[in-house]
């Protein structure tokens, strides 16, 4: 049997193997049974999906489609006291691409592009790119590499861009045809003044949340709250009958602060002018209104400007005045006559005999000057800024009495002023340590801040009360509704007479006989203290250098305005009243000109400084 009959033999026994077929009929009917239970489950899930849910699918397909754009609110105004803009907003845009609509030139995904609107599109990144440098600045092909990416509707080109030049851009795309480029509200923070003030008001950061001085404290409210525009979109751009909901943004509340800005310009130039005399590290200046409290200029050098704050050394774009802690020196001795008086324990014409030195702890107190055996007044101890005078007095007030007038002039505790990093300095308790009151008589052994002693000597003078330092006089609303601003009640330190009699000590200062006669205003009644202090130093652990200060008050027989200024590390000459006077005289010519303080009707009359025994 050849090989042929053989593979015919195999074929036949598999053909009579096989397994019997159904008949034709039975075939089509098990076949249409299997499609009909198919149509029964598609119809049972499209009942479902109708029936049960319809209401979640609809949902999560009108999700699908909606589309949200914020709208942001503008950022509060801040002004001085006379509505001088310091912060505001200029309108600007952030500059964004469609590289998807650029490849296309605008046309719309739901057709093809036609020979005509390819070769035009083909040429549209580069023109776009062109325009860009020609508006934004730069050069084309800086811009070519955002405008080309594949697969992306939104690409940011440029932050910030004023409203003015996007303009131009936008009418220049418009006029050549160009599509695919867009914007959205940015706005710019600008400070019209640049660094007036800028210590207090502070800045903001790139993306426009406040960082520094008021900026950052009133963060919250300056900003507003955004709105939103929320609409219906498809594949092929925006449904003209969707639903659209349009909630507009809130914009940020406007504040009014107290300073006056031709005062603090003038502060800033005087201290600057001090801090550069004297070549100093740093120098501030306040210029306070007795009466209220509210703060008129409050200088600091060096400084920085608000609109490029990544420029400044970080140690600048902090506010020296509520920050930096020192040892006030013999400008604390006005602290020390108020106790003295308001106690009853010493008046102006206490009379003293005080030594060349007086011993104390493990080492002796004398004073700034060689002398021998001095016959003082109490008006004379402060007249003559005697370091041992103060300690004699002193030494007449219980410890605990002397630690509670201490914290009821407000030092060792942050004024609440409103201004960020406020420190609190230091003063120690009734149980300090007997050469400790010593120190503190004369302005050594405890820390302040300038605007402690600034409102400290301010409530001495003001009749005995207490007023708080503030920076904002008001704040409103977009709308202008009026906002509510905290205050803090107004408090008696020391009585009336105790606050004449240091009215009359501060006045012998700047008169003949005192210590800073050429620091007196000619035609005015004023009254004033210098201060100089060993500085401490952290980095050594040592006192190395010195803190030169004075403060001033007018007029004498009714105090409207004070001045105080302190010049942080000068080089050479380091009294108080040679470093710091002249820059506080400057300052209190242009303040008792511009509020309208009037020349003093007749002279001070000065009482006894000295005495013969």
């Amino acid at each position: 049997m050849n090989e042929i009959t053989r593979y015919k033999l195999r074929i036949l026994r598999l053909y009579k193997a096989r397994v019997p077929m159904a008949s034709s009929g039975k075939r089509i009917r098990i076949f249409s049974g299997f499609i009909a239970g198919v149509l029964v489950l598609c119809g049972s899930r499209a009942f479902q999906l109708q029936a049960f849910d319809a209401k979640s699918y609809a949902d999560e397909a009108k999700g699908q489609m909606r589309s949200k754009v914020a709208i942001q609110p503008s950022r509060g105004i801040i002004t001085d006291r006379n509505g001088v803009a310091l912060a505001q907003s200029q309108p600007a845009y952030k500059v964004f691409a469609d590289p998807i609509m650029i490849a296309r030139n605008g046309v719309t995904l739901n057709r093809a592009l036609n020979n005509s609107e390819k070769k035009t599109a083909k040429k549209a990144p580069k023109a776009i790119a062109e325009l860009l440098a020609k508006y934004l600045g730069g050069r084309p092909e800086h811009y070519l590499p955002k405008l080309l990416v594949e697969g992306s509707h939104y690409e940011v080109i440029q932050r910030q861009v004023p409203a003015y030049l996007y303009q131009k851009l936008k009418a220049d795309l418009a006029k050549g045809g160009w599509h695919g480029i867009y914007s959205e509200f940015d706005p710019i923070r600008d400070y019209p003044a640049g660094t007036l003030a800028a210590n207090v008001i502070g800045f903001v950061n790139g993306e426009g949340v406040g960082k520094g001085g008021l900026e950052y404290a009133l963060n919250d409210k300056l900003t507003g709250s955004e709105g939103a525009r929320v609409f219906y979109a498809g594949q092929w751009g925006r449904m003209p009958l969707g639903a659209n909901v349009l909630t507009p943004a809130k914009n940020g509340a406007n504040y009014k602060l107290t300073i006056d800005a031709e005062m603090q310009w003038m502060a800033e130039k005087a201290v600057a002018s001090g801090v550069a005399k004297a070549e100093a590290a740093t120098g501030t200046a306040i210029v306070q209104d007795i009466k209220t409290g509210e703060i008129l200029a409050m200088a600091t050098v060096p400084s920085f400007d608000s609109n490029d704050p990544g420029s400044a050394d970080s140690s600048n774009l902090g506010n020296r005045a509520i920050t930096n802690v020192y040892e006030p020196g013999s400008v604390q001795k006005i602290i020390t006559m108020a106790t003295l008086a308001d106690t009853g324990i010493a008046n102006p014409d206490e009379k003293l005999v005080v030594p060349n030195r007086i011993r104390s702890g493990n080492g002796y107190i004398s004073d700034a000057w060689q002398h021998d055996t001095l016959y003082l007044t109490a008006r004379g101890m402060v007249a003559k800024s005697s370091n041992i005078g103060a300690v004699q007095l002193g030494r007449k007030v219980d410890k605990k009495t002397f630690a509670r007038y201490l914290a009821a002039f407000g030092l060792g505790a942050k004024t609440g002023i409103g201004l960020p990093g406020e420190a609190a300095g230091k003063i120690p308790g009734p149980a300090m340590a007997d050469y400790t009151r010593d120190q503190i008589s004369f302005g050594s052994g405890l820390s302040v801040t300038a605007i402690q002693m600034s409102t400290a000597v301010a409530a001495a003078v003001n009749d005995g009360v207490y007023n708080s330092p503030t920076i904002i006089k008001s704040a409103a609303t977009a709308d202008n509704k009026p906002i509510t601003v905290p205050r803090s009640e107004s408090r008696r330190v020391i009585s009336s007479e105790a606050s004449a009699m240091v009215r009359d000590v501060m006045e012998a200062v700047v008169s003949e006989g005192g210590g800073s006669p050429v620091l007196g205003i000619d035609g005015y009644r004023t009254g004033g203290k210098s201060g100089t202090a060993t500085r401490y130093d952290e980095s050594c652990g040592c006192y190395r250098g010195y803190t030169a200060s004075f403060v001033g008050f007018a007029p004498a027989d009714d105090p409207k305005l004070l001045v105080y200024v302190v010049i942080d590390k000068p080089k050479d000459a380091h009294f108080g009243s040679v470093v710091a006077g002249p820059v506080y005289k400057e300052i209190m010519q242009v303040g008792l000109s511009r509020y309208g303080v009037l020349p003093a009707a007749e002279k001070p009359r000065i009482g006894q400084i000295e005495y013969k025994p």
